[in-house]
């Protein structure tokens, strides 16, 4: 399930605007040009579908802090997305979230003012007011439809104030496939904004074995994760220990996972010209930051949608062709969003021409530009990405 265009309106620096992504997407632009304020959208679309919105708001300020410049009084966000099975026509089969908060007064607080999913594009719907819905909502009146469009009205006093319907349909009695379906992939979305690696954090330590695949947005459970995946397959082993020689050379033997004290297990990096393996603690941060980027792009399950945060971050230049190579290669099992300052990742690349949009303020708002056409095909032909970047070449293209 991928984002065929969103819309947002009145969100931080978003006042009004669209954009349509395509599988492997870099951000460019600025700093306060608004990349991190597009990351946020995404973040709050897939706390919304899994519950946790309210704790979001307020983690976030309060509504006072997400309105555009304190000028608006609702949130807009309308997402419309490929259905989640392949076999399907993406146009067709394509369904669209439509959410909408209002402030309270002058409070910091919300309430769900409109809540829809729909398809807007079934050929028996010919009429764009009346598409074939899943939900429907109007503040504290909410209806739920069956595959066949038969009605459940939810008593007002089920739905809270500040969380979606959509949040409430993950129980084993909703009888609409689609729509759970939709929310399994809308809540699974993983938006990589915050990965610490300093010497106190929890990655470094040895952590309780459980069984992960996923790797959560604060990359803390790194350990749980690789040790889940690496010793259980062995196709993503390969991989790991393909980039993993590619950045350090022949001298890069494994990663092992010795047990600790209370049921914990250590990450240790062995090496060939080491008698004693090194452990998480000793790792430089750019290891670290290394293969958590190797754990979320080469996962063989991911998410619909991976989005991370300047992923150059404290890597050597030499890595980066490795990253945008794995990146490009998750593209095809998922929808891949980087955001950049960096024109040696733009430039690693290479031939691969991912979507590159321009996130820049104008007169207090943020607009997207999507970089397509003959021109920045003329240019592609001579320079490579990250030369357009250096030169500002990509951001005066129109």
């Amino acid at each position: 399930m991928k984002i065929l265009e969103l819309k947002v309106e009145g969100f931080r620096s978003l006042r009004s605007e669209s954009w349509a992504p395509g599988d492997l997407n870099v951000l460019i632009g600025p700093n306060a040009g608004g990349k991190s304020n597009v990351l946020r959208v995404l973040e709050l679309l897939s706390t919304a579908s899994r519950g946790g919105l309210g704790k979001l708001v307020q983690q976030e300020g309060g509504m006072d802090s997400l309105l555009w410049d304190g000028q608006v009084d609702q949130i807009q966000f309308k997402v419309k997305t490929s259905p989640a099975d392949p076999a399907r026509d993406p146009e067709r089969d394509a369904l669209t979230y439509h959410l909408i908060l209002s402030r309270l007064g002058r409070t910091s607080d919300y309430r769900i003012e409109f809540e829809q999913l729909a398809n807007y594009c079934r050929v028996e719907k010919q009429i764009e007011s009346q598409p074939f819905k899943l939900i429907e909502r109007q503040v504290s009146r909410g209806v739920l439809f069956d595959e066949n469009e038969h009605s459940l009205v939810a008593p007002e006093a089920s739905i809270p104030d500040a969380e979606t319907m959509l949040s409430l349909v993950s129980g084993p009695f909703i009888q609409n496939r689609h729509l759970t379906t939709y929310q399994k992939e809308l809540s699974s979305w993983k938006i990589y904004q915050d990965f610490h690696t300093h010497r106190e954090a929890p990655i470094r330590s040895p952590q309780v074995t459980r069984a992960e695949t996923q790797v959560n947005p604060d990359g803390q459970n790194l350990v749980s994760v690789l040790h889940s995946l690496y010793t259980s397959d062995r196709d993503f082993k390969n991989e790991i220990n393909t980039a993993m020689k590619a950045a350090f050379g022949d001298d890069f033997e494994e990663l092992v996972f010795p047990p600790a004290a209370d049921q914990r297990i250590q990450l240790r990096v062995r090496w060939k010209s080491l008698k004693r393996e090194q452990s998480a603690a000793d790792l430089s941060d750019g290891t670290l930051r290394f293969l958590f980027l190797l754990a979320v792009l080469a996962n063989p399950s991911p998410p619909a949608l991976i989005a991370i945060d300047e992923p150059e971050t404290g890597l050597h230049p030499s890595m980066l062709p490795i990253v945008a190579e794995y990146a490009q290669d998750a593209s095809s099992r998922c929808q891949i969003i980087l955001t950049t300052h960096s024109p040696e990742l733009l430039d690693a690349f290479g031939d691969m021409e991912p979507t590159t949009t321009v996130v820049e303020r104008h007169d207090g708002e943020t607009k997207l530009r999507v970089l397509a056409g003959d021109e920045l095909r003329y240019w592609m032909n001579q320079y490579t990405l990250g030369d357009l970047y250096r030169s500002r070449e990509l951001e005066a293209m129109q």
